[in-house]
């Protein structure tokens, strides 16, 4: 069967997203792309992908109609759901907490800050289960919230002569196998911020895998169309 540009770009975003993880090399990754962008049949595209499911999910065969599950780079949803909570709350009184970097968030999590601050990173954290409250509570403090951009987050607070509320998002869509985390609470002439975010490593990743699939694309637009079959290959215009 021949390939249609959808199903190239389709195996081009796996590729994307493999790099981004670590599962791919920027070597691998760009004779994959170029691979990719070359062939003419399912049967060329498949193999650059069997060794690469896309996070949280299995790879959508080649031709479906349908677009493969893709989650953040970080993001392998059920295996970062369940097991025990390593750190139930925080605490901050003329002075700050963090809580970030690889741990698990309780199914209630509480937060309290007067006079300090806070940070909550939930971008490489796991979950104690799939349903998870997050509490925050500041008198004249502050308590930040990061969170990957495929993280299912609801934010729910009030703000009393300070604020509560989502700040940057960056773009991305919810995995349908993320947990459910809610944010509620009340700052009172404090504030709640919840910003959605890539980690700086993730950002440098992805930036290479793009750079990688412009000059894929690049060196890809620079060849002539196939000479028919005859086994001489794609001829430079």
């Amino acid at each position: 069967m021949r390939a249609s540009d959808a199903e190239r770009e389709r195996i081009a975003e796996l590729l994307r997203e493999a790099v981004a993880e670590g599962r791919l090399d920027m070597d691998e990754f760009d004779q994959r792309l170029e691979t990719a962008y070359k062939a003419r049949t399912h049967g060329e595209l498949e193999p650059l992908v069997q060794d690469l499911p896309a996070p949280g999910s299995a790879v959508a065969p080649v031709g479906s109609s349908a677009p493969a599950s893709l989650g953040g780079a970080a993001a392998n949803w059920p295996a970062r759901i369940g097991g025990p909570a390593t750190s139930t709350g925080g605490f901050a009184l003329w002075g700050g907490f963090n809580r970030k970097g690889r741990w698990t968030v309780a199914r209630k999590f509480t937060a309290f800050a007067m006079w300090g601050g806070g940070e909550i990173d939930l971008r490489e954290a796991h979950f104690e289960d799939r349903e998870v409250v997050i509490r925050c509570f500041t008198i004249m403090g502050g308590i930040h919230v990061t969170a990957p951009p495929e993280l299912n987050v609801e934010v729910r607070g009030i703000g009393i002569m300070g604020g509560f509320g989502e700040g940057s998002n960056e773009d991305g869509e919810i995995s349908p196998d993320s947990p459910r985390v809610r944010i509620t609470g009340f700052a009172l002439m404090g504030g709640v911020g919840v910003d959605r975010k890539r980690t700086k490593a993730e950002r440098r990743r992805l930036k290479e895998a793009k750079e990688a699939e412009l000059e894929a694309r690049r060196r890809h637009e620079l060849e002539g169309p196939d000479d028919g079959g005859s086994g001489e290959g794609r001829k430079k215009l």
